[in-house]
């Protein structure tokens, strides 16, 4: 049977600190991972404590990090994204923030073009059935039901 690896504090605060320089991490993700390194709770809080004095983990830079990535990349809605966050222990107000990252006007821009995009390559001949896929592929997505229902209408 292999050995469990174990780390000291030090060792441990430079193996979070380059996990956190890699991609923004949240503090529920860090936990973890210092929990799977089998790490004793006093000495996670040390080095949490130590990779916010020294800006490795910023809950509200993740926040705006992974609202504009999960807009821009997967074309996420706004429920979606807060749902995600709220999954990750995002307090109401770095959703908040997070949200300011996407405008308006990209934001419908977005919606209206993944709409239309999607609407064109849905093969189904029945209307009815057309439209519920629709609605459901950008329901899923986290898109608003007032703006899905009010584009499915539009489109069919």
């Amino acid at each position: 049977m292999k050995p469990i690896k174990t780390y000291t504090l030090e060792e441990a605060k430079g193996t979070l600190e380059n996990y956190c320089a890699y991609q923004e991490r949240c503090h529920k993700e860090v936990v973890k991972k210092l929990q799977d390194m089998r790490m004793i709770p006093e000495a996670i809080d040390v080095v949490v404590v130590h990779l916010l004095n020294h800006d490795f983990l910023n809950e509200t830079r993740f926040a705006k990090t992974y609202a504009r990535g999960k807009f821009r990349v997967k074309k996420w809605g706004r429920k979606r994204i807060t749902l995600e966050l709220k999954k990750r222990d995002i307090s109401a107000f770095n959703i908040k923030e997070a949200f300011k990252e996407i405008s308006e006007a990209d934001y419908l821009q977005t919606f209206h073009e993944l709409a239309e995009k999607k609407a064109q390559i849905i093969t189904e001949t029945n209307v009815y059935k057309k439209r519920k896929k629709l609605a459901d592929y950008l329901l899923y997505r986290g898109w608003e039901s007032h703006l899905v229902y009010d584009k499915v209408n539009e489109l069919f």
